[in-house]
């Protein structure tokens, strides 16, 4: 086995032992599972790049050099074929797709095994630390190993093999990979929204390319709106436009509704006239609501015909039309009457009229009720669709089960996002580390607010009160200032779980009133508790002889108490900006309202902190 980081930059000698110049690049087929080195691409001494045939003047090589079979004026120089790929300039320190994996990764390295003496084949790409730190040394790579395995934590390789491996920032569409190669397109359309939200910005436009209008109309509908937007955004209009008439009205309505304005117009007049027209339809209705979610492909039959009508007619659908849950019935006025599932058409038999069969009682939606009411209707009574029927009682479309889930999805990410939760946005192992240190400065951000209050403190008996060796009696002091911080996170904790438990239209949802005595006492029995405690437990432990550090931590816990009922005397105001903010449809971050709570928690323990400082400068001239 050896790796191209040995390769790169070793001499190139002939067969009489002349220096021609160092390895540059290897070239290898990519028509197999595992490809052969095929071009060695050297430089010579005047830097200029040069290629010859791998396997018809390569003799021999290692990791210090690699000898040619013949003197150098034997040797004829090559190109590199329209299906061969340098490793080097293509692959190495670039983005590829792992599509076993479902991700995107950076090639560190790239490793190969030798079939003969003479013979290379590509394995894999490393992707782990080893094949970073191989690359800036051997000897580092090998010395980071022995101190892994010292503590019992060896690092292991981590190659993607050839087969699963794809390269997105080469355009290989004219490429004959091997059948085992899993390409890009050949994912899931789920899984290729994942890949390309993995990508750099610059690379997503590239990938996106490789895809056929059916492709990128599925996988453009797995993405957030705002990435998908912007990938439209960098699309030519003839194959944006023709995108998104492969897309389903309502995911075509949705992303629209998200591009400019004289963008999304153009697109719209370049489609054909019942597909604009079907989107036109749905961006009628107001965001949020079943109007704009639904799809208007439903199958809709006089309730007089047979179930051998409705088979006939379902037989004849269009392959790309909405999958279909339910067979709905109408009168002759139009009217919705009822609705037969495909289970009860298979059971019964031919002639049987649909109206015998179907179910009357349905439970259906307006065009203008919210998607969020929809989508817990659809899960309270198990349907695989609702019908949205307009003031007649016509029907105008359907609302599918799959759509109440990405709605009930999006909802649970802005509850999480409010209550300081939020999706990780490291999906990849190299990011985890990150992502943890992230969560643990989020989780412990208290002990710098703490820190903060004990400066504030110290600053108030050093200029405020004179007292030159205020150091230790500020932090004596500021030793009770996380009891406020963490009340002050907790205050916030208690606002978010109430407004997600609790709709204000409900009759059940207590008034802002209730909301706002309930929570004062609930702060003025906890400070009270905190004083009233910390107090006895100091005056245990110090007794008489510690009067002067007694006296500061018992004011610290009465700081700590004052400011823990202001952290919850607010809880009316954080209540009432969330509530705004949602109607609005603008989210509010719970972390950044657990921070200005601190922040207004340390200002306030500083404040009691300074009304007490008369008394503390007395007790330090004692």
């Amino acid at each position: 086995m050896i790796y191209l980081s040995q390769i790169l930059g070793n001499p190139v000698l002939d067969s009489n032992g002349e220096r021609l110049g160092v390895v540059n690049d290897l070239g290898i087929a990519t028509g197999e599972v595992f490809p052969q080195v095929t071009s060695l691409a050297f430089r010579d001494r005047g830097q200029d790049p040069l290629m010859i045939s791998w396997r018809k003047y390569v003799d021999s090589y290692d990791d210090h050099e690699v000898r040619l079979k013949v003197p150098a004026v034997d040797i004829r120089f090559s190109y590199l074929q329209p299906t061969e790929v340098l490793l080097a300039r293509d692959i190495l320190n670039k983005q590829i797709v792992d599509t076993r994996g479902m991700r995107v990764v950076r090639v560190n390295d790239l490793k190969l095994s030798d079939t003969s003496s003479t013979q290379l084949r590509l394995l894999g790409a490393e992707v782990g630390i080893r094949g970073i730190l191989r690359t800036l040394s051997p000897k580092l790579e090998h010395a980071a190993m022995r101190i892994s395995r010292a503590f019992g934590k060896p690092l292991p390789e981590r190659i993607i093999a050839w087969s699963y491996m794809d390269l997105v920032e080469r355009d290989l569409s004219d490429v004959k990979l091997s059948v085992s190669h899993k390409t890009l397109d050949e994912l899931h359309p789920a899984d290729i929204a994942d890949i390309i939200e993995q990508l750099d910005p610059r690379l997503r436009g590239q990938v996106f390319a490789q895809l056929d209008d059916e492709q990128r109309a599925d996988a453009i509908a797995e993405l957030e709106s705002d990435d998908a937007a912007e990938l439209v955004g960098g699309m030519n209009e003839q194959d944006a436009s023709r995108m998104l008439s492969e897309m389903d009205p309502d995911d075509a309505a949705e992303l629209v509704s998200e591009l400019d304005y004289n963008r999304a117009e153009k697109l719209l007049k370049l489609m054909g006239v019942k597909e604009e027209h079907a989107i036109r339809q749905l961006l009628g209705y107001r965001d949020d609501t079943a109007g704009r979610i639904m799809t208007q492909e439903v199958v809709c039959l006089p309730q007089t015909q047979t179930v051998a009508d409705a088979i006939e007619c379902l037989r004849n659908l269009d392959e790309d039309y909405e999958s279909v849950r339910y067979v709905y019935t109408k009168d002759d006025e139009g009217r919705l009457t009822g609705a037969v599932s495909l289970n009860e058409l298979i059971v019964h038999h031919k002639d049987e009229r649909l109206e015998d069969i179907a179910e009357h009682d349905l439970v259906t939606a307006s065009p203008d009720d919210d998607q969020e009411d929809v989508a817990d209707d659809i899960s309270k009574y198990n349907l695989l669709a609702m019908p949205v029927v307009d003031e007649k009682h016509k029907l105008l479309g359907m609302v599918t089960v799959d759509d109440a889930l990405d709605v009930m999805n999006e909802e649970h990410e802005e509850d999480l996002q409010i209550a300081g939760g939020g999706r990780s946005e490291a999906d990849s192992d190299e990011e985890v580390p990150l992502h943890d240190l992230r969560w643990l400065l989020r989780r412990e951000m208290w002990f710098f607010f703490w820190m903060l209050g004990v400066v504030c403190v110290w600053a108030i008996l050093r200029f405020g009160v004179g007292i030159h060796d205020g150091v230790v009696n500020a932090i004596l002091l500021s030793s009770a200032l996380p009891v406020s911080l963490i009340v002050a996170d907790d205050s916030i904790n208690y606002v978010t779980n109430f407004y997600l438990e609790h709709d204000p239209d409900d009759e059940d949802t207590p008034s802002m009133l209730g909301f706002t005595i309930k929570s004062l006492g609930l702060g003025l029995v906890f400070g009270t508790l905190v004083a009233l405690v910390a107090s006895a437990v100091v005056s245990l432990l110090v007794g008489p002889n510690g009067h002067h550090s007694g006296s500061l931590l018992v004011a610290g816990f009465l700081s700590a108490g004052g400011s823990a009922v202001v952290s919850f005397l607010l809880t009316p105001l954080w209540l009432h900006v969330l509530r705004v903010r949602d109607e609005h449809n603008k989210e509010t971050s719970g972390f950044v309202l657990s921070v200005i709570s601190m922040l207004i928690s340390v200002a306030m323990f500083a404040l009691i902190a300074a009304l007490v400082a008369p008394s503390i400068a007395a007790t330090a001239l004692v």
